[in-house]
């Protein structure tokens, strides 16, 4: 019989079962063979939904606008001023919002 060395090689966890007899006489190792994951390498940078977040500060340096800034009046966005649309009854809007 001849070999092909370059197939990729089976191990035995990369062999499946074909039939419920060779499932049922293989005790766990076709069972397991889906990822060898850490559980703690993978806990440690995943954030589940709803996580309890109320002992993390949140530290944001906060600018005023500029000289050269506005905030528009519809979108509440920071604009520059190259991007005012319209100028009335003291409330400005950007291009986008009048577009």
């Amino acid at each position: 019989m001849a070999t092909d060395y370059d197939a990729p090689r089976k191990s035995e966890a990369d062999v499946v079962p074909e039939s419920l007899d060779e499932l049922q006489a293989v005790p766990g190792a076709v069972r397991t063979r889906d990822a060898d994951i850490d559980e703690a390498e993978t806990a440690e940078g995943v954030e589940l939904p709803g996580a309890d977040l109320s002992n993390l500060e949140l530290t944001v340096e906060i600018i005023p606008p500029q000289k050269d800034e506005f905030v528009c009046s519809s979108c509440f966005l920071v604009r520059h001023r190259s991007q005012v649309a319209r100028q009335a009854n003291g409330m400005t809007y950007c291009t986008e919002c009048e577009g």
